[in-house]
């Protein structure tokens, strides 16, 4: 049983190494040969680096809004201000606890 197993592992071992080989090579040829992609892999990556680049570019900011959605966020916020009181919602609140008198009569 035990020289079963002994050998087993040699294999086990070569198959994982082989596994490894494969995967990290096919990722290098994908990015060396763009050009052998199907289309639609070629326009999902030109459309994720042209958001990436509006994303870099606009620094935080949403990227290219439309006007309804920002209608939206004007509504939301007007309505959150009216329900909990105003205040920048951009900013973490700031709590103030009192100090409790244990001692009183």
């Amino acid at each position: 049983m035990q020289a079963s197993v002994r050998n087993l592992c040699p294999m086990i071992r070569w198959s994982v190494n082989i596994s490894r080989t494969i995967t990290s090579s096919s990722v290098a040829l994908n990015k060396a040969n763009e050009s052998n992609l199907d289309p639609i892999q070629k326009l999902y990556l030109e459309k994720v680096r042209a958001y990436a680049k509006k994303s870099k570019a606009s620094s935080g900011a949403m990227v290219d809004p439309n006007p309804q959605i920002l209608k939206e966020i004007e509504q939301e916020t007007i309505k959150l201000n009216r329900l909990y009181g105003g205040g920048d919602m951009t900013q973490f609140p700031e709590f103030q606890f009192n100090e409790i008198n244990f001692e009183e009569k």
